[in-house]
């Protein structure tokens, strides 16, 4: 029986690809045992146990960013939860460790490598975080989900995306996707989202300019995020929510999309074949721009800077470049060329390969 030590978490960039391998392990080899390193307070402490996966937590313990108690404090707490992994990788009889990023994920590298037992990595933005960063020097195998990754022996697998995304059929789900969110499939429909806390360039500019995308003659589904501070403007042809659960059937209707360039986003998108103008957070290191740099350079994308996006940017703009159906379907095209839906497969064989190939041959002969 392989055990599969998965470590990450914090936000969903990193628990939903966890979440992705994890899945794929457990679905070829039934008697493998999967077990997920996080934290009490991260987004996994809800969402691991959901899956039916145990999880193992340790203290959170960032890395200092300036001399201060909190960076006294700091090597023994480090030291400490190094310990904690080494023993959890002993008495668990891990075999290997996957890691995705995160505060647990260095620690669970350091101990992998003074246990002896190999590492691979899933670096899910093009700019790769510290904890990846300081990971991949040592590690077996290096997955990366876009070209360019700075990172050490990286292979671009491409993001391990949810299974409704991988195996999503946008054609066979369009109509029960227009009937759920109350718009009419025959008609072309922009979907506009700044991510589960919203985004307000994104919300405030797609409402004041609604009406020149529904001249067009499209459509809106506009998800505004728990943080919105837009109202809803009430037009025939624009459909705002707060938030879609079944965020599989808002891709399903999307003919273009608007929104952040997270990775999560960027590879879904691209992967489904669906283009968009991509507005990069403005706060932070920049590696959404980076994210989209992929899929813009193909043609399937456009860059727009958060304070470019403006009314006035979408009037001149994008309402004649909807209005050009050509242009949309070359530029949907030209996302799906870059876009990859295989990304847990291949992810998955690399642990196979840091494993040195055994995982994947006993699952193969099962």
């Amino acid at each position: 029986m392989t055990v599969y030590l998965l470590a990450g978490g914090g936000t969903a960039g990193h628990v939903n690809p966890l979440l992705a391998v994890a899945g794929r392990l457990r679905e070829r080899d039934p008697e493998a045992l999967v077990l997920v390193l996080g934290t009490a307070e991260g987004l996994e402490s809800r969402l691991v146990p959901a899956r039916g996966y145990e999880l193992l937590t340790i203290a959170k313990v960032p890395f200092p960013r300036r001399p201060n108690r909190a960076a006294l404090a700091f090597p023994a707490l480090f030291r400490r939860s190094i310990d904690d992994v080494r023993a959890i990788i002993a008495e668990r009889g891990v075999d290997v460790v996957v890691g995705f990023g995160g505060y647990v994920s260095t620690p669970a590298y350091l101990a992998a490598r003074r246990e002896g037992v190999p590492v691979a990595i899933h670096e899910a933005n093009a700019r790769p975080g510290l904890a990846n960063r300081l990971g991949a020097r040592s590690a077996a195998a290096v997955g990366v989900a876009f070209a360019g990754t700075p990172l050490p022996r990286a292979q671009v697998v491409g993001m391990p995306l949810r299974p409704e995304i991988e195996s999503l059929d946008r054609a066979a789900l369009r109509a029960e996707a227009a009937a759920f969110f109350g718009l009419d499939p025959d008609r072309p429909i922009l979907l506009a989202t700044g991510g589960s806390l919203g985004a307000r360039r994104i919300n405030r500019t797609v409402v004041d300019s609604a009406r020149a995308v529904t001249d067009a003659g499209w459509q809106v589904l506009h998800i505004t995020g728990a943080a919105s501070e837009v109202d809803d403007p009430a037009m025939a042809g624009y459909r705002m929510v707060e938030y879609a659960d079944r965020m599989d059937l808002a891709l399903a209707l999307a003919d273009f999309a608007v929104s952040r360039a997270g990775a999560a986003t960027v590879s879904e998108l691209a992967a489904l074949g669906i283009p968009a103008v991509y507005v990069p957070y403005p706060v932070g290191n920049g590696e959404q721009r980076f994210n989209a740099a992929e899929v813009v350079a193909a043609g399937g994308g456009i860059l727009v800077d958060d304070a470019a996006f403006v009314p006035e940017w979408v009037t001149a703009e994008l309402a004649p470049l909807l209005g050009d159906r050509a242009r949309v379907t070359a530029m949907a095209e030209a996302a799906a060329s870059v876009g990859r839906r295989d990304g847990t497969d291949r992810m998955v064989a690399l642990v196979d390969t840091a494993l040195g190939g055994g995982a994947g041959e006993s699952a193969r002969g099962a």
